[in-house]
């Protein structure tokens, strides 16, 4: 019997031939660009489909709503990076994108697990409690009681219908809480509700800062305060020798 030969690796993103390229089986050039906005690009290459006006406005309102937020590690360690090495701009970036994780900026990836995990919320948050844990999307070590950003997410939501399951998850999962919802917790709930794939929920925030790393390495550049950023948290930081040497 012949052996059958290994199916080859398959992508369906993108591929570049001498005389175009194509995306997801469309022309960039003859069909995409100058049509789609950025936004609109972002949606048909997570999901292989141009958005609908709803997904189109949310994935713009996230972007906005999550890129900024002073500086915050991600920042800090993106400048102190560049700083350490002014001619590598894409290290500095990749330095911020790699404190994105579920305690900064990654925990809406964490939401969207809780949001779509089976069992009441009132259980749900029992359970995580009694392990120990804390449950992701709430609390905020500056924004109290409310944080704005998640409530204006929550407000269009309402106001444009899109609110849906996971909404009402979220805002159910907020009783039970009794902390400040904080902004991971709605973008993980629309992104669902408006049927975007579960990975967007890290996505999102992923790409959204990077834009962000960017404004503050050009103003590290014009600026530089990396340097002090060091300096401070050397001078915030009590050094007490080792009882064991």
């Amino acid at each position: 019997m012949a052996r059958e030969e290994p199916a080859r690796p398959v992508s369906r993103i993108a591929s570049a031939y001498p005389d175009r390229v194509e995306v997801r089986g469309r022309d960039l050039t003859g069909d995409l660009m100058g049509r789609l906005t950025f936004t609109e690009y972002v949606h048909f290459l997570l999901t292989g489909e141009e958005p609908t006006e709803q997904q189109r406005f949310f994935l713009d309102l996230l972007l906005v709503a999550i890129a900024e937020h002073g500086l915050m590690p991600t920042n800090v360690a993106a400048r102190m990076t560049l700083a350490a090495d002014p001619g590598s701009l894409q290290g500095a970036v990749a330095a911020g994108i790699l404190g994105a994780g579920p305690v900064v900026l990654g925990t809406a990836e964490e939401c969207a697990r809780l949001l779509q995990a089976q069992g009441e919320p009132a259980e749900l948050v029992r359970e995580i409690r009694l392990a120990g844990g804390k449950v992701p999307g709430f609390g905020h070590p500056v924004h109290r009681p409310v944080d704005p950003r998640a409530e204006r997410i929550l407000e269009l939501a309402d106001e444009r219908g899109v609110s849906g399951t996971h909404v009402a998850r979220a805002r159910a999962f907020h009783a039970e809480v009794g902390l400040t919802m904080n902004v991971s917790m709605p973008i993980a709930a629309v992104l669902l509700d408006l049927d975007f794939p579960p990975a967007a929920a890290k996505a999102v925030p992923i790409l959204a800062r990077t834009a962000s790393l960017l404004a503050h390495l050009a103003e590290e550049r014009e600026t530089p305060i990396g340097f002090d950023l060091a300096r401070a948290a050397e001078e915030a930081v009590e050094y007490e020798p080792d009882a064991r040497a």
